[in-house]
């Protein structure tokens, strides 16, 4: 309701308050037969009704006893206005598992470099998605999602490999002396989505939600994690380097759940490594999603 209608409403309010103020007065003042006028009234209620544009004003007068009630109602022809946004799906704290694809798309197919046949069990991903923000189209069920947030991976490897990098090339070798309880190559990574949503409800926490595009990424830190035990010792070793990695990620992401709880899958589009230094290594990510 606009501030005219406000006006115009507080306006019929006040005339028969005002009128009902004097005949009180007068039934105080006047002569018996005001007072009994009043007493042998029909009791029923009046009701007056006026229009303004799209809204209908109902002024209700109802006699009780020796006093009068007035009740103003409003009704609007006017619908409310339907919610034309709705949050995104990103922001949040996403965990799964790694697993290396050859280019074949194949889980642990390196026949001739064995030692990127990792352990998906023990290789996990943890994302924080910490910015969001939804571009709707005009509509609340359909949107573009952006934001910003940071991947962890942690890709462990199998049997005792000792990964060794040069100027150009990646690689590794049997340890045969050493036995490891962790042998780990972790990355972080800034991370940029840019996918296609839609949703069933306006309210996000009541929705049903599917999202697909991509994600973009740039590598921050890398390093080598090693724990184990050598001629009766333990050791614990933390090198970093970039091992010839892809300084940059893109992968195909797709999203789907109900509410603040859902599921996602990450496919690398761009080798884990750069070109060149092994062979094509492709990470698939997959896991469970918990939503802001």
């Amino acid at each position: 309701m606009n501030k005219w209608n406000t006006l115009l409403a507080a306006l019929l309010f006040a005339v028969p308050v005002f009128a009902q103020e004097e005949v009180e007065t007068g039934s105080e003042e006047g002569t018996e037969e005001n007072v009994v006028f009043e007493e042998e009234g029909s009791g029923e209620p009046d009701t007056t009704r006026m229009n303004f544009g799209g809204s209908e004003f109902l002024i209700i007068t109802k006699s009780d006893g020796d006093s009068d009630e007035i009740d103003l109602d409003f009704d609007s022809d006017e619908e409310p206005r339907r919610k034309k946004k709705s949050e995104a799906h990103w922001a949040g704290v996403d965990f799964g598992v790694t697993m290396l694809m050859n280019e074949n798309f194949e889980y642990n197919s390196f026949n001739d470099n064995p030692y990127w046949n990792n352990d998906a069990a023990r290789s996990q991903v943890w994302n924080l998605n910490l910015m969001e923000h939804k571009f709707n189209f005009g509509t609340p069920y359909v949107g573009l999602t952006t934001g910003l947030g940071f991947s962890f991976t942690s890709v462990a490897l199998r049997n005792n490999y000792l990964v060794q990098p040069s100027m150009d090339t990646t690689f590794a070798v049997m340890d045969t002396l050493t036995t490891y309880t962790k042998n780990k190559m972790k990355s972080t990574y800034l991370t940029v989505p840019l996918m296609l949503e839609f949703n069933t409800n306006a309210d996000s926490d009541r929705s049903f939600y599917l999202a697909a595009g991509v994600v973009g990424g740039v590598r921050l830190t890398s390093r080598l994690k090693q724990d184990g035990e050598v001629n009766g010792t333990e050791f614990e070793n933390r090198v970093k380097a970039d091992y010839n990695l892809n300084s940059f990620k893109l992968d195909a992401a797709a999203r789907l759940g109900y509410g603040s709880w859902g599921v996602f899958a990450n496919y690398s589009l761009l080798p884990l490594f750069d070109e060149g230094a092994t062979v094509p290594v492709y990470p698939l990510t997959f896991g469970l999603s918990l939503n802001f």
